[in-house]
């Protein structure tokens, strides 16, 4: 391996209709929520289910791609980074954020 690189890849399920924001400058971006379970049996030999919630963002025409053909509910494979930031709140006090930036996706459909 020549190099390391960021990347990451979640499967799951959207938490809510992708919300897309387009800039003046023609450009736009798509923020979602994303639930990825986890299954395992305790101690007590009880199914316990885990779940993580991600932010995935996309830019774009991606962004665009993904507002039209994903929906809420929707389970969705998501191949990208992660990114860091953070920002000031109204109150001016230093927020952190963890986002996965998409760099491509894969809606999973099942059998009927």
């Amino acid at each position: 391996m020549n190099t390391l690189r960021n990347s990451v890849q979640l499967i799951g399920n959207l938490g809510n209709d992708i919300e897309l924001k387009s800039f003046e400058n023609g450009n736009s971006v798509a923020n979602f929520p994303l639930a990825t379970s986890e299954y395992f049996t305790n101690g007590d030999g009880e199914k316990v289910q885990t779940t993580q919630w991600h932010t995935v963002v996309a830019w774009g025409k991606k962004a665009e791609l993904m507002k039209n053909s994903l929906t809420k509910g929707n389970q969705v494979i998501i191949h990208g980074k992660i990114t860091y930031r953070s920002y000031e709140d109204k109150e001016g006090i230093k927020r952190y954020k963890t986002e996965i930036v998409a760099d491509s996706f894969l809606r999973v459909t099942k059998n009927a």
